[in-house]
């Protein structure tokens, strides 16, 4: 199975098809190659009263793309700093905008602009109620399942082999 990122337009025609005629969400997603999971996203996202319509679905799909990549003005910043220098955290910053100024922005943008500004000798972090490490989220090592201070198999002793005591 290929790894499938994004849908195309013939995927989705096929989709279509292949629901009309009966086939399960596992088999449809062998045929256009990609997981079963992003079938069931497909659908569960795009379908309508009227069923799952291609172009609609496609439509939506482009739509729903374009609008993650809007750019946020430094007008759209300066109430949100503001509100930061309040003592306000991003959480009800976020959702105080949304309605009473009609700007949706999440919380989790407004954490990497709090950052940034550190980085640039800014004084909003010292505004955050929890001063926490910022820390890289790649590269980490994996300790899961490793004992420090082992002692290996051969150098266990001889009576263990026998296994009369509790824990051999």
């Amino acid at each position: 199975m290929k790894s499938c990122k994004q849908l195309a337009y013939q995927q989705r025609c096929q989709i279509s098809f292949m629901l009309k005629m009966g086939f399960r969400q596992t088999v449809i997603a062998k045929q256009i190659g990609c997981h079963r999971s992003t079938v069931n996203r497909e659908l569960r996202r795009n379908q309508g009263r009227r069923g799952y319509r291609p172009k609609q679905a496609h439509r939506n799909a482009l739509s729903r793309r374009n609008k993650a990549k809007t750019n946020i003005t430094p007008e759209t910043w300066d109430p949100i700093e503001q509100l930061l220098c309040l003592d306000w955290s991003p959480e009800p910053i976020s959702g105080g905008l949304k309605y009473r100024e009609n700007i949706h922005i999440s919380h989790e943008w407004i954490y990497p602009y709090i950052y940034e500004d550190k980085r640039r000798i800014g004084e909003l972090y010292r505004h955050l109620q929890y001063q926490k490490k910022l820390r890289k989220r790649y590269g980490r090592n994996d300790r899961r399942g490793k004992l420090f201070n082992r002692v290996s198999i051969e150098q266990r002793p001889a009576e263990v082999d026998i296994r009369h005591r509790l824990g051999d």
